[in-house]
C-alpha cells in the first residue's frame, strides 16, 4: 500500500514536533490515520457498489468528466509532490556523501557539491531510462528495498537519540571554549544557554507554522489510488480481507512517523531541522553509519521516482490519448514533461514545506476526505440519505471541505505575512 513513500514524509515530520510540539502532532497524527482509514472503508464499498476498481472511473461514475478530471488531477498533483520530495532528499542528501566520501572541506565553487546540478544530473543519467520502460518489472523490488531502507532509517534515529546530548549542552560546551578549540555547530549559533527549558519537550505550542501541520499529515497518509488495484488483485478478494491489510498497513505507518518524529524531537527538539539527516551533520563530525543510511536512502528514493512517473503519464494518456495506440515519442514527450515540471519544482521553490502544505491541503484533501464521501453518497443506492452510513458519509464529505479550505487559506496568508523560508 505504497509504504515505499514512508521514508521522504518522515523526515518533515520531525520538523513538525519541533515546531508544532509533541502533543498536539501526536493528537493529529491519530485522528489523521483514523479518518484515512475511514475514507478507505467508504471507497471500498462504493467500489463494490459501483462496479469499477479505478478511482478515475468512480469518478467517471459519479459525476461524469467533471468527477474523472477531478480524481485524475488530484492523483497527478499528490504524485508530482511525493516525487518532490524525493528529488529534493536527492538535492540536499547527495552534496552531503559526494563531500564525505571525497574527504573535501571547502565546497565553494565545486558544482559537484551543487544541489541543483546533482538533481539534474540523475534525473538526466538515472531517472529518465528507467522512467522509459513500458513496464515496471522491478516495482516489487524497489518497494521492498525502500521499505527496508525506512526501517534502517527508524533503528538509526532511535539509536541516535542515546548517542548525542542535548543541543544545550552542545552549545554550552562551544560557548565555554576559551580558545576556540570547538568548532560552533551552524545549527545552534547564537544559542542562550539561559533557556533551561530547550531540552525539555513542549507538549502545545501555536505559531504561524501550525497552519502546515494537517496538510502534511493528510499527505503523509494518502495511498488511496493504490487500494483499488491491491483490492482487485487480492487473493480471495473480499471487502473485510482488504480492510485488515488497510488496517495493518496503517498501523505500521502510524508507528513509523510516530517513532521517527517522536526521537527525531527528543534528539535535537526545536533545533531539528526540516530535513532530519541534516540536523546530525550539525552536531557530528562524518559518521559512517550515518553514511549508509544516506546512501541507502538516496538509492531508495532514485528508484522510487519512476515508480511515480508511471502512474502520473498513464493518467494523462488515459485522459489525452484513450483511443490512440501507444507511441513512443508521445511516451517520452510526457515522461520528459512530467521529469522537467518537477525539476523545476524542487530547484525553484525554496522550501519542502511550502510543497507539502499545498499540495496536503488541495490534493489530499481531495483523496481522502472529499472524494471517497462524495462517490459513497452518490453511487451507494441501497442505502437512504437518512441511513447513518450516508450522514456519517455526508459529515466526512463537510469535515473535508473545511479541512481544505481553511487549510489553503491559511497557508495562502502565511505566505503573504510571511518571507519565504530559506534553506531546506
Amino acid at each position: 500500500m505504497q509504504m515505499w513513500i514512508l521514508k521522504t514524509r518522515t523526515f518533515y515530520l520531525n520538523r513538525m514536533w519541533g515546531r508544532r510540539s509533541m502533543k498536539l502532532t501526536l493528537i493529529l497524527l491519530t485522528f489523521v490515520s483514523i479518518f484515512s482509514l475511514y475514507s478507505v472503508h467508504l471507497l471500498l464499498k462504493t467500489a463494490n457498489e459501483g462496479g469499477s476498481l479505478l478511482y478515475e472511473q468512480l469518478g467517471h461514475k459519479a459525476f461524469g468528466m467533471v468527477g474523472k478530471l477531478t480524481a485524475s488531477g488530484s492523483i497527478t498533483m499528490q504524485n508530482i509532490g511525493a516525487m518532490s520530495s524525493y528529488l529534493f532528499i536527492v538535492k540536499y542528501e547527495l552534496p552531503l556523501v559526494i563531500q564525505a566520501l571525497m574527504n573535501i572541506e571547502d565546497t565553494n565553487g565545486l558544482w559537484y557539491l551543487n544541489g541543483d546540478y546533482l538533481v539534474l544530473l540523475v534525473s538526466l543519467v538515472l531517472i529518465l531510462p528507467l522512467s522509459l520502460l513500458r513496464n515496471l518489472g522491478y516495482l516489487g523490488y524497489t518497494s521492498g528495498l525502500s521499505l527496508l531502507c525506512m526501517m534502517f532509517f527508524l533503528i538509526v534515529v532511535i539509536f541516535k537519540k542515546f548517542q548525542i546530548p542535548c543541543p544545550a549542552e552542545i552549545a554550552f560546551l562551544v560557548n565555554e571554549t576559551v580558545n576556540g578549540s570547538l568548532a560552533q555547530p551552524a545549527a545552534f549559533v547564537g544559542f542562550n544557554r539561559t533557556e533551561s527549558d530547550s531540552c525539555q519537550p513542549r507538549y502545545f505550542i501555536f505559531n504561524s507554522q501550525t497552519v502546515y501541520a494537517v496538510p502534511i499529515l493528510t499527505f503523509s497518509f494518502v495511498c488511496h489510488p493504490a487500494i483499488l488495484p491491491i483490492y482487485e488483485e487480492l487473493k480471495g478478494r473480499s471487502r473485510r480481507r482488504m480492510m485488515n491489510v488497510s488496517k495493518i498497513s496503517f498501523f505500521a505507518m502510524f508507528l513509523m512517523y510516530l517513532l521517527a518524529a517522536l526521537f527525531g524531537y527528543l534528539t535535537f527538539y526545536e533545533h531539528v531541522e526540516s530535513e532530519l539527516l541534516h540536523t546530525y551533520s550539525s552536531v557530528m563530525e562524518t559518521d559512517i553509519l550515518l553514511l549508509i543510511v544516506r546512501l541507502a536512502v538516496l538509492v531508495a528514493v532514485t528508484l522510487t521516482v519512476p515508480v511515480v512517473i508511471f502512474p502520473i503519464r498513464s493518467s494523462i494518456t488515459h485522459l489525452l490519448c484513450a483511443s490512440k495506440e501507444f507511441s513512443w515519442w508521445r511516451h517520452s514527450v510526457i515522461t520528459v514533461s512530467i521529469l522537467v515540471f518537477t525539476n523545476l519544482l524542487v530547484i525553484f521553490v525554496p522550501n519542502i514545506r511550502d510543497i507539502f502544505g499545498f499540495i496536503g491541503a488541495s490534493a489530499a484533501a481531495m483523496l481522502i476526505f472529499i472524494l471517497p464521501s462524495a462517490f459513497y453518497i452518490k453511487l451507494v443506492k441501497k442505502e437512504s440519505m437518512k441511513s447513518v452510513q450516508k450522514i456519517g458519509a455526508m459529515f466526512f464529505l463537510l469535515s473535508g471541505i473545511v479541512v481544505m479550505t481553511g487549510s489553503m487559506a491559511l497557508i495562502v496568508l502565511d505566505w503573504v505575512h510571511n518571507a519565504p523560508g530559506g534553506g531546506h
